[in-house]
């Protein structure tokens, strides 16, 4: 193998010219593969659950949401393999007090069914919920469904929202902002790889709207906060408005007391206006001093930065974001807002372009770095620049080998990229340091440097296919979280691949070019 080696490196040094221009238009052509990969933040790994939102109607009872997310149940323990499946749990609706922060249900017609699987689950769990949305289309049109994760991952890349794209509309009208946030979600929908689109929010919520008539309710001896007291009694209870505490005098324990009507008692819109009210003078009832009238209200009114938004959640097929992302924002330039209304993007794919963005510039210089190391180690500006050509073929090499596998360029494989980078120029290093040490013993350029190949090919194989063989386990994701890692293997493992078959050639063919010359200039002078 060294013989046929030894004479294949002096076949490319008879024109090095040639063969320099011939790898440096490979590595040109393999620029061509970068539109076709796929960009993601970082790797989609099974999380082994996941969330269903799913929302009825506007208006639906909490009975009747009751009986879908029953349906749902079933369902998912129809599709989802008994062996796969560990827990469900429901939470439906949503009650007054603290705890409502605690639960994205907006109303009585929302719920969340958690599901998780075990640990030893043969389906994956994103295959488990292309199965489910598909089969809620097919036999629940009547409800939108929408899906997460559940990891712990996904949710901090996502910055706490449960999709990776968030095109979040805010302005002063909701009505504007929720009619620029229906047509966005409508042309968003036909952009190729989007699975899920979700809109949380609803402005057509039916309500009741109280005015109360001051002067009637003060000539009655009420005040506007006594009525709206009354009726948060009768419709909830008082713990919220009028705390109070009794407290055992036996045990010493404390026990919140609340008032409350009795349950069901409260049936219709005559009986509500009929509650009676607490009055110095006489008996009162609501309806004689306020006026309650139907409307549409919002289930609920989201801020960021203050300002109220509409959020439309996307979700892609897959875990590339980048194309999504870039189709969205093209349809958001294409997009007339009204006066007042801001597009923006929020969640996974705004932290993706922040950190490639700071990634390429570190990586730049880090390249400056090492060159200005290279410099003061070789003492010279030309041998560096001979060392880094390694780095350009090992690029080659990373996307080859991410566009073969369908591995998308995320913080992973750019991590491998960083990680290839140093194994391949230390590979480099070997050829040039050797070449110098024998052409100082007398030897011509194109002696030294064949030599040099011929001696160090072996430990630069030994080193490149030792990391090449110990990456494949986690570049097959043999094992369990493997997918957050394998992108990282595959970008090594091509990197070194390609880098090493080029640079045992570009290398001695530079070094020719560059010291040939100069040992002809010496013999003239």
């Amino acid at each position: 193998m060294l013989d046929r080696y030894e004479a294949l490196v002096k076949v490319v040094l008879r024109r090095p010219s040639a063969a320099i221009a011939s790898i440096g238009g490979i590595f040109l052509l393999s620029f061509l593969l970068f539109p076709l990969l796929g960009l993601a933040f970082f790797p989609r790994a099974d999380a082994g659950q996941f969330v269903i939102n799913l929302k009825a109607p506007s208006g639906t009872r909490i009975e009747e949401t009751n009986s879908i997310v029953a349906k749902v149940e079933s369902e998912v323990r129809t599709l989802v393999d008994p062996k796969d499946l560990r827990l469900i749990v429901s939470n439906i609706g949503v009650i007054p007090g603290f705890s409502s922060i605690y639960t994205s249900n907006s109303g009585p017609h929302t719920a969340t069914v958690q599901v998780a699987l075990s640990e030893d689950h043969k389906v994956n769990s994103y295959e488990y919920m292309n199965r489910l949305r598909k089969r809620f289309d097919l036999e629940m049109p009547e409800i939108s469904t929408f899906f997460q994760s559940g990891g712990i991952q996904d949710a901090v890349l996502n910055q706490g929202l449960p999709a990776p794209i968030d095109v979040q509309i805010s302005g002063s009208n909701l009505e504007a902002d929720n009619k620029v946030a229906l047509e966005l979600a409508r042309r968003i929908h036909s952009v190729p790889g989007v699975n899920q689109i979700y809109i949380p929010q609803d402005l057509d919520y039916p309500a009741l709207r109280l005015n109360v008539d001051r002067v009637r309710a003060s000539e009655l001896g009420l005040s506007q906060k006594e009525v709206i007291d009354n009726v948060i009694t009768a419709l909830t209870s008082n713990g919220m408005i009028s705390p109070s505490y009794w407290i055992d005098p036996k045990t010493g324990n404390d026990y919140m007391l609340t008032v409350q009507y009795a349950e069901k008692s409260i049936r219709s819109l005559m009986d509500l206006k009929t509650i009676p009210l607490r009055s110095s003078s006489k008996p009162v009832i609501l309806d004689s001093v306020s006026k309650i009238t139907p409307f549409e209200a919002p289930t609920e009114v989201d801020h960021y930065q203050i300002q109220r938004v509409i959020d439309v959640y996307v979700t892609p097929a897959t875990e590339d974001l980048g194309k999504i992302a870039g189709a969205i924002d093209k349809i958001i330039a294409g997009t007339e807002l009204p006066v007042g209304v801001r597009v923006t993007l929020r969640g996974m794919v705004q932290g993706m372009r922040d950190s490639f963005r700071s990634f390429g510039i570190g990586l730049m210089l880090s390249l400056l770095l090492l060159y200005l190391v290279l410099v003061a180690q070789f003492r010279s500006f030309v041998d560096p620049l001979l060392v880094l050509l390694a780095v350009p073929t090992g690029l080659t090499g990373v996307l080859g080998m991410l566009f073969v596998t369908g591995t998308t360029l995320n913080v992973q494989s750019l991590m491998g990229l960083v990680m290839m980078v140093g194994i391949v120029v230390s590979n480099s290093i070997l050829i040039v340091e050797f070449a110098h040490r024998l052409a100082g013993g007398g030897r011509s350029a194109r002696e030294a440097v064949v030599a040099a190949c011929r001696v160090r090919l072996r430990p630069i194989l030994m080193t490149s296919l030792a990391t090449v063989f110990g990456l494949i386990p986690m570049a097959l994701k043999l094992g369990t979280g493997s997918e957050a890692y394998a992108p990282l293997a595959r970008a090594i493992i091509g990197g070194l691949i390609v880098s090493v078959a080029l640079t045992i050639f570009i290398v001695p063919a530079a070094y020719v070019l560059i010291y040939r010359r100069r040992n002809t200039s010496a013999e003239t002078v």
